[in-house]
């Protein structure tokens, strides 16, 4: 229980920022899954599925919903997966 006014004001803060980063990480993870699946069923759109995917990554990364080393990392993971098909 917060004990000063900042700190309830904090914590009010807390649960509205991690209810919107909340929502928008589970679009990236969504992006990354329908990559994943084009990539897998030989679909002929998965450079396009994959080009969205990664304008989703980097928005969030410049966001600050998630960090800028994961979103590069999420990305080159998906590339691989996309060439060795």
């Amino acid at each position: 229980m917060a004990n000063s006014k900042s700190a309830e004001k904090r914590a009010r803060q807390n649960t509205k920022r991690y209810e919107l980063k909340h929502a928008q990480r589970s679009i990236v993870r969504t992006a990354v899954k329908s990559v994943v699946k084009a990539v897998e069923s030989s679909d002929k759109k998965s450079d396009e599925v994959y080009k969205k995917a990664q304008s989703k990554i980097d928005s969030l990364a410049d966001k600050g919903v998630i960090h800028k080393n994961k979103a590069s990392r999420l990305k080159s993971r998906l590339n691989a997966r996309l060439k060795s098909n």
